[in-house]
């Protein structure tokens, strides 16, 4: 919370933030009565979601999620819906291993891809779309309609 009242809400300030929120229950296995740290699969989830950058758009009729996934194809990317009203969308990004190939360089990110989103009471969790094109995973999430105001009810008066 104190990082949106400074204007650090960027993702990596997000996992920071997440990090310092794990509650004692969730912090890992005690051994001798001692705490340990946040377990590693959190950890990597934390960093995968502070490496992913992404853009949440509100449009008319629908939520568009577009979400930054190089060198994965349709089959590597995996969107899901947890806990009712979680988007997951994941990935992983391999290291191409040759055998007569030695790196001199790597600058390009691999490993795990990972953004979730909180979708808002209005989302349809039944027209959720995904389409990928040249790197850039598109998620859409259609909105519900809003109920139509009720019509007040006229009672016909009967003189008597």
């Amino acid at each position: 919370m104190a990082g949106i009242v400074f204007g650090l809400e960027n993702p990596m300030m997000t996992a920071l933030q997440h990090l310092l929120d794990i509650p004692d229950g969730e912090a890992g296995n005690t051994a001798g009565g001692e705490k340990q740290g946040p377990t590693r699969a959190y950890v990597r989830d934390a960093r995968a979601m502070a490496a992913t950058p992404a853009d949440v758009k509100e449009l008319p009729g629908a939520y568009a999620f577009v979400v930054d996934m190089p060198g994965l194809g349709s089959g590597d990317i995996q969107v899901q819906v947890e806990d009712e009203r979680v988007l997951v969308i994941s990935g992983e990004r391999r290291r191409e291993e040759k055998e007569d190939a030695k790196y001199l360089r790597m600058e390009r990110r691999m490993g795990k891809l990972m953004r979730k989103f909180v979708l808002p009471e209005n989302a349809d969790m039944e027209k959720i779309s995904a389409v990928c094109h040249d790197g850039v995973l598109t998620v859409s999430v259609e909105k519900v309609p809003p109920p139509e105001p009720k019509k007040p009810k006229t009672i016909q008066v009967q003189v008597a």
